[in-house]
């Protein structure tokens, strides 16, 4: 079959990555890709977030089956189109999709559905929301309601930073996704990142995961999109697993129902745990990067079949082989970010390096120019390896990142340290 994967980043690599293994798959374009992406895959330019644009181009290009990466798209509604459209299409619908793009709306479903998350209120304009800060106190939590690649959520550990938050939200500094503001209840405990398919009934469980969202080691420094990832979270017991399930997911998925609106896609719920018991922290609507670079390297080719079972209802059919191992994946950014950086540094020593299902550089913002590979992003590639054990999964993701020469760039040294103790 003909496949068209939106998205350009490195869990659209992994995707990438993870579909070509799969016989079902006979052409694969990615729109618009990336310089690792185009050495798995035909690249293409196209505005993803234009719906109408994405229809057309997937029916002159005879495409069988699209698979919507990043969140934009979907709140963009492409789904929408190319379902009506008669285009099989893995990604919720627009009005799905708000349980990533509207932080109120996840609320709003989360007390409709009781499930445990923190409490939380929501403000329009600044002063209010103050007069609430100053009410409760750090630390707390502020969020822009709309999307916000991943950095409109500010963990306030004192008074001045939340106060800073809103200013900087209602001033423009995160655009539309500021126009209203989220403050919720700072959850203590350990986080971890649940990913289920769902077809609008039936609910699959595909993995879990934790993630470094801080750029320093040892979880310090500003948020960031994701600096590495390791899979599974050992947080995540059968116990922990199935209570999430019973009391967060399969409850929102029922209130989605109810409300007319079924959730079909992957489902990623952010949980914090504390003495076993997890609250929601945030959904999003597709796959975490770089989290679906671990899932990914783990599940392999079985993905499009399971894409395409939710796509065509019949997720209740559809079973997960898990081989009993670990993955993790460190993160290479440009010296600066999450602030300013410099983009279009030489990056060598990829050619080198093993591309087997046990280890793979998945490339995140890249590009080629004048024959040489070269940084176009804040992160960059994303080094990625399976083990027998955690330890030796990490140690075979630091072996590549050793492996690449990049003065611009940098890491975090201590991915996977919670779990390792």
């Amino acid at each position: 079959m003909n496949i068209l994967l939106l998205g350009a980043g490195g869990r659209e690599h992994a995707l990438a990555w993870a579909i070509k293994q799969n016989p079902k798959c006979d052409r694969l374009i990615v729109a618009p890709g990336n310089a690792g992406i185009a050495a798995v895959a035909e690249c293409a330019d196209l505005d993803i977030v234009d719906p109408g644009a994405v229809v057309q181009f997937a029916t002159d290009m005879a495409v069988d089956f699209v698979v919507i990466g990043p969140e934009a798209p979907l709140a963009a509604g492409v789904a929408d189109e190319l379902d009506a459209a008669g285009i099989l299409v893995f990604g919720p619908s627009q009005a799905a999709a708000q349980l990533e793009a509207s932080k109120r709306f996840t609320k709003e479903v989360c007390d409709a559905a009781s499930a445990p998350t923190a409490a939380w209120a929501r403000f329009d304009a600044a002063e209010p929301a103050k007069a609430y800060l100053r009410e409760h106190g750090a630390p707390i939590v502020v969020k822009a309601d709309g999307l916000a690649a991943g950095k409109g959520v500010i963990v306030a550990e004192t008074l001045d930073q939340a106060l800073d938050a809103v200013d900087d939200m209602f001033g423009g500094e995160f655009g539309a996704a500021g126009a209203e503001v989220v403050i919720e209840e700072f959850m203590t405990g350990e986080e971890a990142s649940f990913f289920v398919l769902c077809d609008g009934e039936t609910v699959l469980p595909i993995g879990t995961a934790q993630d470094h969202k801080r750029v320093g080691e040892g979880d310090t420094g500003p948020n960031t999109g994701g600096m590495g990832a390791y899979s599974p979270a050992p947080i995540m017991d059968d116990a922990v697993t199935q209570a999430a399930l019973d009391q967060i997911i399969r409850p929102t998925m029922a209130e989605m129902a109810r409300r007319g609106t079924p959730y079909k896609g992957v489902l990623y719920a952010g949980l914090m745990i504390e003495k076993g018991q997890p609250r929601l922290v945030e959904y999003n609507a597709r796959f975490g990067d770089p989290e679906c670079q671990v899932l990914m390297l783990r599940l392999g080719g079985q993905i499009l079949d399971l894409l395409l079972a939710v796509a065509e209802g019949r997720l209740a059919e559809a079973r997960v082989n898990w081989a009993d191992d670990h993955a993790l994946t460190v993160v290479l950014a440009a010296q600066g970010y999450p602030g300013a950086y410099r983009k279009g540094t030489e990056i060598r020593g990829l050619d080198a390096l093993p591309e087997t299902s046990s280890e793979m550089t998945f490339h995140a913002g890249t590009a080629m120019h004048e024959g040489a590979l070269v940084a176009t992003g804040g992160r960059v590639l994303n080094c990625t390896a399976r083990g027998a054990t955690l330890t030796e999964a990490r140690d075979r993701a630091y072996a590549l990142v050793d492996a690449i020469e990049w003065p611009e760039g940098f890491c975090r040294r201590d991915i996977g340290w919670r779990a390792l103790g």
